[in-house]
């Protein structure tokens, strides 16, 4: 054989090869996260991004859906508006039918917006701006609860164990932020507890000390913030500089121990408000086991972001196709094995089971349950 003829096969043997990948790749079914992978929340995204991993490489290992193996897309919104319009666009036109996505409402907002022109089916894990799920969106669902919701539980918590206290609401101007202390606001008053004081801050603040200095004229005994957990550790911190005893109570972006890590001791006794740990719930055990295994605690929205790619490849197997519509009637119509247990949801695509507690952080960067049992 002459050698040019050799090359030739050689190169036609490649050339096939790259064919066979390319054609095993055009195969897989495109997934994605979507969520604060760089920026002030990263923490979160962190945690979602976890979640997906494992959920991806659990579903590729048991066969994969639809008899086709996951291929993970991850998008970084920093919990921009704008960025994350402009990832959500960039998914939808890579055809990709799932997302899981976003953290922030803000994010999760505009996004929906672009995933339901490009078909494609969006579940949230973290995103609890009631206004998601109030649009009459098709493609639509969060696996989470909701502001008016996590509000509820907050203003009772606070009506009796502070009554006849003074009581500050504060707020970082955000989607989430805003809503959820306009929320807490709403539910306290509607019990016959006033706050003294409504003040909003813009995120990215560092400097709080006039906020701090008015919660010390007010005598403030307990600060409520609508808001992320890197201006409320700073706001901790810096009422602790002052002398202030005050407690600080917040919402579900509390959820992960970068907190304590900003505030150190003084995180000591702070409240917020989230689900009960799906890290203590049976039907997450076996996970649980799998992250501990690679020294991953599977804190916060991990294993909210893990349910929602259970609840899509559950429903795309049922219904034989990843087409969203037919997706979503199967969804909406069935109930789903997750970790965090059965799940099912609304016509609006809300979850039907909702259930908020509350936690208590120590000394030592640790939260436990409380939930209603006092201060």
């Amino acid at each position: 054989m002459k050698p040019l003829n050799v090359i030739g096969q050689l190169t036609g043997l490649a050339f096939a090869v790259s064919l066979l990948s390319t054609a095993a790749f055009a195969q897989d079914i495109n997934v994605a996260v979507a969520g604060p992978m760089t920026g002030g929340e990263s923490a979160f995204g962190r945690q979602m991004k976890n979640g997906a991993d494992q959920a991806v490489a659990d579903l590729n290992a048991a066969g994969g859906v639809l008899g086709k193996k996951l291929a993970l897309q991850v998008g970084d919104d920093s919990c921009d508006p704008k960025q994350a319009r402009s990832i959500a666009e960039k998914l939808a036109s890579s055809k990709v039918p799932f997302v899981a996505g976003h953290f922030c409402s803000s994010s999760s907002i505009p996004a929906s917006e672009a995933y339901a022109d490009g078909n494609v089916l969006q579940i949230t894990p973290a995103s609890t701006n009631p206004l998601f799920t109030e649009r009459k969106l098709a493609n639509v669902l969060r696996v989470c609860g909701r502001d008016d919701q996590q509000g509820l539980v907050a203003a009772d918590y606070i009506a009796r164990n502070f009554k006849g206290k003074n009581v500050a609401i504060l707020n970082d101007k955000t989607t989430y932020g805003k809503g959820l202390a306009d929320e807490t606001k709403k539910a306290l008053n509607k019990a016959g507890f006033t706050e003294k004081m409504f003040e909003s801050y813009t995120k990215g603040d560092k400097d709080f000390n006039s906020i701090v200095s008015r919660l010390k004229r007010e005598n403030i005994d307990l600060v409520y913030v609508g808001g992320y957990h890197q201006e409320a550790g700073l706001i901790l911190r810096q009422m602790r500089d002052q002398g202030l005893k005050t407690v600080l109570m917040a919402g579900d972006a509390m959820n992960d121990k970068e907190f304590a890590s900003i505030t150190g001791p003084a995180a000591e006794g702070t409240l917020f408000t989230f689900g009960p740990d799906p890290r203590n719930k049976p039907t997450a055990k076996a996970i649980v086991e799998k992250f501990k295994a690679k020294n991953i605690d599977p804190e916060g929205y991990t294993l909210y972001t893990y349910a929602a790619f259970q609840v899509w490849s559950q429903a795309v197997a049922k219904a034989g196709t990843t087409d969203t519509k037919k997706v979503m009637d199967v969804i909406k119509a069935g109930e789903w094995d997750t970790v965090l247990g059965k799940m099912a949801f609304d016509a609006k695509g809300d979850i039907k089971a909702i259930d908020y507690v509350v936690y208590k952080w120590d000394a030592k960067g640790n939260y436990a349950e409380i939930s209603n049992k006092g201060t």
